[in-house]
């Protein structure tokens, strides 16, 4: 298995809605089933589609998801809520269309409660994951132009330091050759002094007292919801615009996702609640184009086109 999958099946098992979407997807690929999901209070919305009603078998279907995730064992979910539909269009809010009328919008929902993996697996799986974590931090991998970079950063260093050697035992020939002389011309003329000149009294300096130095401002809270979905915004903005992998652009989508799960918990008490509530739809529609670029990367990933030499072809 890749390093791009084992850091998805991670992220999964830490409970990242975006990489157990990713995961689902890869396992019901061959059933021609898709899926979307969203965590909220407490349970893992999940709505399943497909193009017929054969691919859509309530007790086949449930049963598959329910292995899935199990082997996945996402940390701090045990509620899951299967929905189903015939495929549709891309929908932003299709939580709130399924909540709002379930028996036009589903054919049907059923939820499960996952089985609690067990003491000694747990820890096996937490220990893998923190002994990954720590080789991978061992083994720091270097760009060519970091290295190029770090190589014309010593050499400016290594010829900096020879022109200042240089440009000092000038300077030190030429104080040799002329200061000498020069000193010894100063003192003929100027003779040995018969009186010295009497000790200055020390003069006592009063003591400057310190003013004090101004209080820092006080930290953020951090039970102030609103900031940090909009610090998360921020830092998955800019790394967006690096993103270069199926599994960067699923780490955008978790960062996403909770930036849109913290605004949506901001209370209708707060002044700013109704501009978190339109954050938390751009941060959750953000969420999934981050989703849909790691399929797309993933796409690309996995296949290997043929080339074909029309060369010959044409003589």
């Amino acid at each position: 298995m890749s390093d791009e999958a084992n850091n998805i099946l991670k992220q999964a098992s830490q409970g990242s809605v975006a990489a157990i979407i990713q995961v689902l997807n890869e396992k019901l690929a061959d059933s021609g089933v898709r899926t979307r999901a969203v965590f909220a209070d407490g349970v893992l919305q999940l709505l399943c589609e497909a193009a017929t009603l054969e691919q859509l078998e309530q007790s086949v279907l449930v049963e598959r998801v329910r292995q899935i995730l199990e082997a996945i064992a996402p940390r701090n979910i045990r509620r899951v809520n299967i929905n189903s539909r015939i495929v549709r269009e891309q929908q932003l809010l299709w939580l709130e269309e399924i909540s709002r009328d379930p028996q036009n919008q589903l054919l049907w929902s059923e939820e499960i409660t996952l089985r609690k993996p067990n003491f000694f697996q747990q820890f096996l799986t937490d220990w893998k994951t923190s002994r990954g974590e720590s080789t991978r931090a061992e083994l720091p991998r270097f760009s060519p132009r970091r290295l190029r970079e770090q190589k014309q950063f010593w050499r400016g260093l290594t010829g900096g330091a020879s022109l200042s050697l240089l440009l000092l035992l000038v300077g030190w020939a030429l104080y040799q050759k002329f200061g000498t002389s020069a000193l010894k011309q100063t003192q003929l003329h100027t003779g040995p002094t018969t009186a010295s000149s009497p000790p200055a009294s020390p003069v006592s300096t009063p003591a400057v007292s310190s003013s004090p130095s101004p209080a820092p401002n006080p930290p953020v809270s951090q039970g102030d919801a609103f900031v940090r979905a909009v610090r998360l915004a921020e830092q998955a903005s800019r790394a967006g615009l690096s993103a270069k992998s199926s599994a960067e652009w699923l780490e955008l989508a978790a960062r996403w996702q909770q930036a849109s799960d913290l605004m949506a918990s901001v209370p209708d008490k707060d002044p700013r609640y109704q501009t978190a509530q339109n954050r938390a739809v751009a941060y959750q529609r953000n969420s999934e184009a981050a989703l849909q670029q790691a399929d797309k990367y993933k796409a690309q990933l996995s296949e290997t086109p043929e080339q074909t030499d029309f060369s010959e072809q044409s003589q």
